[in-house]
């Protein structure tokens, strides 16, 4: 009997999971969490009830992969989204890429900018203290910013000194409430919080393009999903994507 109920179980999760989302339901989207803010006042004057839920590219990609209720899904890592379409979880032709942006090197807002950034430079400026960065395994800030500092010579003395984040806005608060010294975020974060500013932009041919796609996801492709994306791909949306430091795919950043 107790195999039966365990079995039943399944069934009903299996079951669940592969529900469609209702018409008059809220659209539900999953996004990086660098475009905290930013996504809000692009969607601001929507007819259409949206949640969000934020975290960092490789944790959206993987709840949506094993069932999260997720209507829409906005990632910063292509890699991410590649490997969701890939096991079958975007819904056909409704992917295109919707951002760009660019990272930086942000300090407290005392810090002089740097005019040259070099080992011995940033060592000085860390003074034993940590550079805060998203986890350069997993996180595609860190994925990039680990790019950088190994195209630039520095990878192997600045290891050491990482503090690793779950996602970039998490690197971004170290820095903007002085538990480190320096970090390495998106130009959109540091525009975010005046608590820190940029020291210097880190050039971008020392990484790989930092990439925004979006998509609907497979099953979840309601009329209301629909119209959200279409908002998120307007030019009214387009303008306060700008205005929070995010570039508009295919723009240079």
């Amino acid at each position: 009997m107790m195999r039966f109920f365990g079995l039943l179980t399944i069934i009903c999760v299996a079951v669940a999971a592969t529900v469609p989302a209702r018409s008059d339901a809220p659209v539900t989207i999953f996004a990086a969490a660098s475009l905290r803010g930013a996504l809000e006042a692009a969607l601001e004057g929507s007819d259409t009830d949206a949640r969000i839920s934020y975290g960092g590219s490789g944790t959206m990609a993987r709840q949506v992969a094993q069932g999260a209720p997720a209507d829409i899904v906005i990632l910063a890592n292509v890699a991410w989204m590649d490997w969701l379409q890939e096991q079958g979880h975007l819904a056909p032709s409704t992917r295109a890429d919707l951002l760009g942006n660019r990272l930086v090197l942000v300090g407290p807002q005392d810090a002089p900018a740097l005019a040259e950034v070099t080992v011995d430079g940033l060592l000085a400026r860390l003074a034993g203290g940590r550079l805060a960065v998203g986890h350069t395994q997993a996180v595609p800030a860190g994925i990039y910013a680990k790019q950088w500092m190994q195209a630039a010579g520095l990878w192997d003395a600045l290891r050491p000194q990482l503090a690793e984040t779950e996602n970039v806005r998490a690197a971004l608060a170290l820095v903007s409430r002085g538990e480190t010294p320096l970090g390495v975020v998106y130009a959109s974060d540091a525009e975010a919080d005046r608590g820190v500013q940029v020291l210097s932009r880190i050039d971008p041919a020392l990484h790989d393009p930092i990439v925004y796609p979006a998509a609907l996801v497979a099953g979840r492709e309601t009329e209301a999903a629909k119209a959200v994306l279409a908002q998120l791909r307007s030019e009214t949306a387009g303008q306060a994507f700008v205005a929070h430091g995010f570039s508009l795919a295919g723009r240079a950043p």
